[in-house]
């Protein structure tokens, strides 16, 4: 089983929303940035967004700024990702991913950075 677990995922209409959650039952999330990373039909995986140990730092791809929002509970060891005016291109799907984040503010959409993944959820947009 995975260090992370992902769930949320399902079928969407165009337009609509889902929030994904990220969590593990194995080990704190502190100290790592988590990421969400999405395979789409046809495509290599992409990252879509990231967010620092400490929760102040956010970046996101450009396909879904100003639509998704990462958020972080570390009371609930859970990150989130808000997905709202969603798209049949956002059709994939979405994996969680953490990385060593020792200085707190670190953010990266880098595959590179990566130390560990879930297995993913699936999001269908339909049209």
């Amino acid at each position: 089983q995975s260090l992370l677990v992902e769930s949320g995922g399902g079928l969407v209409q165009s337009g609509g929303s889902l929030r994904l959650s990220c969590t593990s039952s194995e080990r704190t999330l502190d100290y790592y940035f988590i990421g969400w990373f999405r395979q789409t039909p046809g495509k290599e995986r992409e990252a879509v967004s990231c967010i620092s140990n400490n929760g102040d730092v956010t970046k996101y791809d450009d396909s879904v700024k100003g639509r998704f929002t990462i958020s972080r509970d570390k009371s609930k060891n859970t990150v989130y990702l808000e997905m709202n005016s969603l798209r049949s291109e956002d059709t994939g799907v979405y994996y969680c991913a953490a990385g060593m984040d020792l200085v707190g503010t670190y953010v990266t959409l880098n595959e590179a950075d990566v130390a560990a993944w879930g297995e993913g959820t699936r999001v269908t947009v339909s049209s």
